[in-house]
């Protein structure tokens, strides 16, 4: 039986994880059958053939207040349009599947900020929002791609266990290292000039600050000269990178550093570097932790990533403990750069061809069916 879904998000760019699984599962469900509209506040990319895209016309002044205006514009459109269920990939109201990529909004502002930032309309609104998905008045499935949130969102409101559901990783099959990966590599390092006898260091990821830049340029920064010169380090994300260039030229390693911005060519990328660095303060998942191990690159990393457990089980790296420490940090990134890293290759490529890490978009596909048909006999 064909179906017909909305799927809701505040901003699309191309190079986004959690935009690459709105896709991907929206890709998922169409291959299916079923018919999927896009609803968002800012659409930034090329339009896909696949499905309607709808931009909410709305502006604000601040974030929270276009999204309150984003969750009124949709509510409306709703009573006009049937849909067999609604999912959504941020925290708003009037969902019938929430895909939690995000972590707990209340845990955040009652552990991290001060207690006269709850008083603001910030706070009110995003509180408000988290609590339309959460709460045991809600009916929301909720789908998780991470153990590591849930103990704090039933804590705060004591969401049923039944709601939750557990995916597994979705990584893209084109993350895997190829037959002709050593040509690929070798391409790639002769275009990016990164001679035989230097290192090259991989950061992937949106938001630099949250991902730890400033804690990987410190380490880089710490390395013995000669490793030091001997090593590059290449990051990619969509974000202004002004402050950390500043960061870089102020611990003099401005020529050791090149800062992109979000693309395509990422599998290039893991093929061609020697490690990926990953010192987040915080991370749901951190699906680049996976794409690397399917290239067979090793993984420095904190152990506050949702994936990183991942790394310490198919041995593909190090992952520090918490609390973070910068001199560990130092220590962890000067050895890895000094290691033979064949084992950790190896390692990577074998549970990259046993593991079951790409099955997500299928799963979240299914639990949404599964969802819009249970909506439907309720109503009847």
């Amino acid at each position: 039986m064909k179906m017909r879904f909305a799927f809701v998000l505040f901003k699309y760019f191309p190079f986004g994880g959690l935009q690459r699984d709105f896709s991907r599962i929206a890709d998922a469900l169409i291959a299916l059958g079923h018919e999927v509209d896009a609803y968002c506040i800012i659409w930034d990319g090329p339009m896909p053939e696949n499905m309607n895209v709808h931009v909410a016309p709305i502006k604000a002044f601040s974030n929270h207040q276009r999204n309150a205006r984003f969750a009124t514009w949709l509510k409306n459109t709703f009573q006009e349009q049937h849909y067999d269920a609604v999912v959504g990939f941020n925290k708003i109201s009037g969902l019938d599947v929430y895909y939690a990529a995000d972590p707990c909004y209340q845990n955040k502002a009652l552990t991290l900020r001060h207690p006269l930032y709850r008083l603001g309309s910030r706070y009110k609104q995003f509180y408000r929002q988290e609590k339309s998905v959460f709460s045991t008045k809600s009916s929301t499935e909720i789908l998780m791609i991470s153990e590591v949130q849930k103990p704090l969102f039933q804590k705060h409101y004591h969401t049923p266990e039944a709601r939750f559901h557990l995916l597994p990783p979705g990584i893209s099959e084109d993350r895997k290292a190829p037959k002709n990966s050593e040509e690929i590599r070798s391409k790639f390092r002769k275009e990016w000039n990164i001679k035989d006898n230097r290192q090259l260091m991989l950061m992937v990821g949106s938001g630099f600050k949250t991902k730890g830049l400033d804690r990987a340029l410190l380490a880089l920064a710490s390395l013995p000269e000669k490793q030091r010169t001997d090593t590059h380090f290449i990051v990619i994300g969509q974000d202004n990178p002004k402050t950390f260039l500043m960061q870089a030229k102020s611990l003099g390693i401005e020529e050791n550093v090149t800062i992109l911005k979000g693309r395509n060519d990422i599998p290039h990328f893991l093929l061609g570097a020697d490690m990926l660095i990953h010192p987040a303060y915080n991370e749901n998942t951190g699906t680049i932790l996976l794409e690397a191990v399917v290239a067979g690159l090793p993984v420095l990393v904190t152990d506050v990533c949702g994936y990183a457990h991942y790394i310490d089980e198919a041995n593909t790296g190090s992952v520090l403990g918490s609390p973070f420490s910068q001199p560990a940090l130092n220590d962890a990134l000067e050895k890895m750069l000094s290691t033979d890293k064949t084992q950790w290759q190896q390692n990577a490529l074998s549970f990259a061809a046993q593991a079951d890490i790409y099955s997500m978009p299928t799963r979240a596909a299914q639990i949404i069916e599964a969802t819009a048909l249970k909506k439907q006999s309720t109503l009847s």
